[in-house]
């Protein structure tokens, strides 16, 4: 483990850690927030999964979580999208929506993905650890969110992981990815060609399987260029409905994908996760 950067905020600390993966088998680096009142003992922990071309510094640098993550006492950590290095395959045509910054959080098992591209082992299970020994953190008190790919990821671990998270929420989530180009593409390209495959990987076939979290949030913008053909939030809330899974699902104009958006609610998703973490 070594810190990399470490700066005072809002009475807390936002610091950068690195450190060498054991799932991907590279260096990974990701951010976390401590509010002030880690000093007096452990605290809840939010999870955020970041979209196609970030990395952990989009969400610290535009995310405006900070303010609210003091206010409520939530540590706040961001992992990286995808493994990186000199050794790590990217796509061939340098396309943003496979390979570097494009991880899907699958753990793929085709060939040259399969050897690094591990996400779902290291955001569901080698991270958490790391994050349990290191820092004063209440692993019996975690929701989890995300944006656009991360939201599918933060839907499929939540979906994947009953009991672990207390709440789910996403902005502008992939929900359907093994029915939008995407997700076709990433799964495809990491998974293989078998569709079936990619059930794992997709939050509505989960829920059609009988996969529930506690509480599901989504805040969609209108104004989304992705919205009809990626995103397709109906598909989730007719999964939904079909099963009797709650969601709290909005529709707001004139929001687009970006963080201007994401901004824009960060602290409502924020304060409405700490209620389900008290």
């Amino acid at each position: 483990m070594e810190r990399l950067q470490r700066w005072r905020a809002h009475g807390g600390w936002q610091e950068v850690w690195r450190h060498d993966s054991a799932a991907t088998g590279t260096p990974m680096e990701f951010s976390i927030f401590l509010p002030e009142a880690a000093t007096q003992g452990p605290r809840p922990v939010v999870w955020y999964l970041s979209g196609l071309t970030c990395s952990w510094a989009n969400v610290t640098e535009k995310g405006e979580f900070r303010a609210a993550c003091a206010r409520l006492g939530l540590v706040f950590i961001a992992p990286d999208t995808s493994p990186r290095g000199v050794d790590v395959p990217d796509d061939p045509e340098g396309a943003y929506d496979f390979g570097l910054g494009a991880g899907f959080y699958v753990d793929a098992t085709q060939a040259p993905w399969s050897r690094h591209y591990r996400m779902r082992s290291y955001v569901e299970t080698e991270l958490p650890a790391l994050i349990a020994q290191h820092f004063p953190v209440d692993m019996q008190r975690q929701s989890i969110m995300g944006h656009s790919m991360g939201g599918h990821g933060a839907l499929t671990i939540g979906l994947r992981n009953p009991g672990r998270f207390r709440s789910v929420s996403a902005f502008a989530p992939i929900v359907a990815p093994t029915a939008c180009p995407w997700g076709q593409k990433a799964l495809g390209g990491y998974l293989g060609a078998d569709p079936a495959d990619w059930a794992a990987y997709d939050a509505c076939r989960l829920i059609e399987a009988g996969a529930r979290v506690p509480a599901l949030r989504v805040d969609q913008g209108a104004a989304d260029g992705f919205l009809e053909t990626q995103l397709m939030p109906e598909r989730l809330k007719a999964a939904c409905e079909a099963a009797g899974q709650p969601l709290e699902l909005a529709l707001h104009e004139g929001y687009d994908h970006s963080y201007y958006f994401i901004g824009s609610l960060m602290g409502a998703h924020l304060d409405w996760h700490a209620r389900h973490l008290r």
